[in-house]
């Protein structure tokens, strides 16, 4: 069963960071991304990494990464393979998992991995920039209505603080 007090108390402190909110979305905006990868696995590897090299929220580019989960994942790739096939100009083929052994999955990945890699930027990009924005919008608006935390968004725009 899920703790509702549980979830609601991360949520919270998510949208309490003592950063700006543009700092706090970008960072769950490029762990979106990286979570519509087909790089199963090193998701968490990525983000943390993306995190340092862009100098954006760890945090939340690490919870960012962990959106698309194995009950999404499925559709995803799907959806990520019709969408490169279609931009690479191919008829989507059908993939047989019979019979799957090491040389049989490099094949696969070969002649699919193009398709579904091209397919995934694409909607990672864009679940990126729907990310950013609602959670900025959300940040913004939780902020004006907790009174410590308007003063904080306050302070942030008098002194010019802006994502590093």
């Amino acid at each position: 069963m899920v703790d509702t007090v549980k979830w609601k108390k991360r949520i919270r402190s998510l949208l309490t960071l003592d950063s700006h909110p543009g700092h706090i979305s970008a960072g769950f905006a490029v762990g979106v991304f990286i979570s519509f990868t087909p790089f199963f696995g090193l998701h968490s590897i990525l983000a943390i990494s993306a995190a340092f090299i862009l100098r954006i929220n760890k945090v939340t580019c690490l919870t960012g990464s962990w959106v698309n989960t194995p009950f999404t994942v499925v559709p995803v790739l799907l959806a990520s393979y019709r969408l490169g096939e279609a931009i690479l100009g191919h008829s989507p083929e059908k993939i047989i998992l019979k019979d799957l052994n090491w040389t049989y999955a490099i094949e696969l990945l070969e002649s699919h991995g193009a398709p579904i890699l091209i397919g995934s930027s694409i909607i990672g990009f864009a679940a990126a920039l729907f990310s950013y924005a609602l959670l900025y919008y959300i940040i913004v608006r939780f902020r004006r209505k907790d009174e410590t935390l308007a003063y904080l968004t306050e302070e942030m725009k008098e002194t010019g603080e802006e994502l590093e």
